[in-house]
């Protein structure tokens, strides 16, 4: 049996709680994982093992045992932490940015004058951002969760699955917005105009399934109180609960996700679904539900529908069933994601 080290000590709780439900009960992999308090304190643990976890210490970790691959869930801070290990360990990266993963020391430079001042001057004083490019360049393989997204490059790691469960039968239709409700990585104003200017007799129940706050939460209250009795919004003004968000999921008729076609990060563009993916579609996939895409978003997946026609669109797609279970069923993602970290764990690191 291999053994892995995965560390999340940064950002994405939800590909670490996804790495986590897939390989559980893997009969080929053992892995410990190297959580930040931060994270642990998010993800739900059975029989996993866990380590709490941070920059100054995840080094000496990893040097107390062997492992055939340390996978590295984000690396977007302590980049100096990161070479380190890249030098002295197998190692892959999950790559969320890839314009980021491509940047030169020169355009990491530039970037850190653009916004958020001190704390791009921190990352470059004391966590060693233009060590970034070198951290890329020497990890063993860089991967992404979306297959639209790989290449030579960068090798497609399945994670997600259809999870089991009943769906309830809902009075109205219901049509789930998931995601932080945030003008920035999603068009909240087409959202809230759409819905504003329905004047369909069906009943509808639209949940911004995301914390809510400044001018969009402004918005969402004004909308609430224009609209007719057989239309309601609910939308909520703090985190959402893991609890409510599964229940939500789980009602929910289709998906309606308005993704933006270009944003930035580090104040270099990246483009969803070329290069930066959706957590859209792991929700999707999770939840076995069609999602609505603006038409501008590329993919040939069968259950991702280009919006067209709202509102009557709703109740077309709500009546389509496509079959999840069949490509999405754990067993075959596992093995899928068993096969390529097989192949990940013999690879020798060229750094």
């Amino acid at each position: 049996m291999k053994k892995i080290a995965y560390i999340e000590i940064d950002t994405h709780v939800e590909i670490a709680q996804a790495f986590m439900n897939i390989m559980e009960g893997s009969q080929h992999f053992a892995v410990d994982y190297y959580f930040s308090k931060k994270i642990k304190d998010q993800v739900i643990i059975n029989d996993q093992t866990v380590y709490l976890s941070d920059s100054s210490m995840i080094s000496e970790q990893l040097k107390a045992k062997e492992y055939d691959l340390v996978l590295i869930g984000t690396v977007h801070r302590f980049f100096n932490t990161f070479l380190a290990i890249t030098e002295k360990c197998r190692t892959a990266v999950i790559s969320h940015n890839l314009n980021f993963t491509k940047a030169s020391k020169w355009d990491l430079m530039k970037s850190v004058f653009k916004e958020d001042l001190i704390y791009r001057l921190k990352l470059w004083w004391k966590e060693g951002l233009f060590y970034a490019p070198e951290v890329y360049r020497k990890s063993g393989s860089l991967l992404v969760l979306d297959q639209g997204m790989s290449s030579e490059r960068h090798l497609f790691l399945p994670l997600f699955f259809t999870q089991n469960f009943e769906k309830a039968e809902n009075k109205s239709l219901t049509i789930v917005i998931p995601g932080g409700v945030s003008q920035k990585r999603r068009d909240y104003v087409h959202i809230v105009k759409t819905i504003g200017n329905m004047r369909d007799a069906g009943h509808y129940t639209f949940v911004f399934l995301g914390k809510a706050k400044d001018h969009e939460l402004k918005h969402l209250k004004h909308l609430s109180a224009q609209l007719p009795r057989n239309i309601q919004i609910i939308y909520f003004s703090e985190r959402v609960p893991a609890k409510d968000f599964e229940s939500w999921m789980q009602k929910a008729d289709v998906l309606w996700c308005p993704i933006q076609q270009e944003t930035e990060f580090f104040s270099m563009k990246e483009v969803y679904g070329i290069t930066k993916m959706t957590g859209n579609l792991g929700d999707a996939i999770a939840y076995g539900k069609l999602a609505i895409f603006p038409p501008s978003y590329p993919s040939e997946l069968a259950w991702i529908v280009p919006e067209k026609n709202i509102p009557h669109q709703f109740r077309e797609i709500s009546e389509l069933q496509v079959d999840f279970h069949t490509t999405y069923c754990k067993e075959e993602v596992q093995k899928r994601a068993e096969a390529v970290l097989s192949h990940l764990s013999g690879i020798e690191n060229p750094g």
